[in-house]
């Protein structure tokens, strides 16, 4: 089969090679051997090939982390999946998604919902996923509040302002540059700031009577984690996804007593081991959203196997929007 490999970290347009490993990779006890039909870029796909990601298999590995596929092959002990199963996941590192085959642990496996295709199923883990954690188990949000979402363009943010529109909360966008802009409120954002022209700030508290917003969903950190300690409102959370801007907070918890808001953190992948059953209804709740037509992966590019590189170092400089999906051939 042919696979992206990692030998040496760094730039992904620099050290992702496709090759052909000897063969397709054999199911062990519990597992299941996907043929990879859609393979979704993620920004740690990017963070784990430059080595700054927390999560470090070991070289060479292939990068990839969510898939949407078809099971070919069971390993022992599997008996709720049947070959032919059309089914979403997180493939067994160091075997990652960007390959013709991958392994999945048949426990973590889930339906692809029939409503999306192939590359909108493989975009519908991990960030939505961590949008509905963050906001329903997080931070409860609650209809007719105001959620502010920064990178409101991007792969998790996308989601979060689906997500947040689905349950009934005004969506206050934050994004870089105006074709962002544009994409944010397809979306179905209410307001849209373009941080490069506006101060998100000041607008945030103008669209709220000076209120603030009740839950911010911040994946980028840095600017934007501090803007949002100035616009966040009473009893307001502030919900920390990652920080895509490279820049980790220090937070000023004086700060936060005065102002009574909480600063929540969310590792999502944190749920697959400590409450798996957890994962499986949201993915029950987001694939009855699917069904319904409330949220669609926006996917803004489909490349081939050949591409991948190019696709991860697009979502790595942040110049994509919605999701980046490598497709099997």
């Amino acid at each position: 089969m042919r696979a992206w490999q990692v030998d040496e970290l760094g730039e992904p347009s620099e050290v992702m090679r496709l090759r052909e490993p000897a063969g397709r990779p054999d199911p062990g006890p519990g597992q299941v051997r996907v043929r990879v039909r859609a393979a979704a870029v993620n920004f740690p796909d990017a963070l784990m090939v430059r080595g700054h990601y927390q999560v470090r298999p070991p070289l060479p590995f292939t990068p990839g982390v969510e898939l949407c596929g078809v099971v070919e092959a069971l390993g022992g002990g599997v008996s709720d999946l049947t070959p032919g199963d059309r089914v979403i996941g997180n493939p067994v590192l160091p075997g990652g998604a960007f390959a013709e085959y991958a392994l999945l642990e048949a426990a973590a496996v889930y339906a692809a919902p029939d409503a999306l295709d192939d590359a909108e199923a493989a975009a519908l883990h991990i960030g939505y996923q961590t949008a509905w954690f963050a906001l329903h188990r997080r931070a409860a949000l609650r209809p007719g509040e105001t959620l502010l979402v920064h990178a409101a363009a991007g792969g998790v943010g996308s989601a979060a302002v689906q997500l947040g529109k689905a349950a009934g909360a005004r969506v206050i966008g934050v994004v870089g540059g105006a074709a962002k802009a544009a994409v944010a409120r397809e979306l179905g954002a209410d307001l849209v700031v373009d941080r490069t022209a506006e101060d998100f700030v000041a607008v945030v508290k103008e669209a709220t009577g000076g209120l603030g917003a009740d839950v911010v969903f911040d994946p980028v950190g840095g600017d934007a984690y501090t803007g949002s300690t100035k616009c966040v409102a009473f009893e307001g959370r502030i919900v920390v996804v990652g920080f895509a801007a490279g820049q980790i907070p220090a937070p000023a918890l004086n700060h936060a007593l005065v102002k009574n808001y909480s600063i929540l953190g969310l590792h999502w992948g944190l749920y697959n081991t400590r409450d798996p059953r957890a994962v499986r209804a949201a993915h029950e709740e987001l694939c009855k959203l699917a069904e319904q037509g409330v949220v669609r992966p926006l996917v803004s590019a489909r490349l081939p196997l050949a591409e991948a590189a190019a696709g991860v170092q697009l979502v790595a400089d942040g110049r994509s929007t919605g999701r980046v999906v490598v497709l099997g051939d």
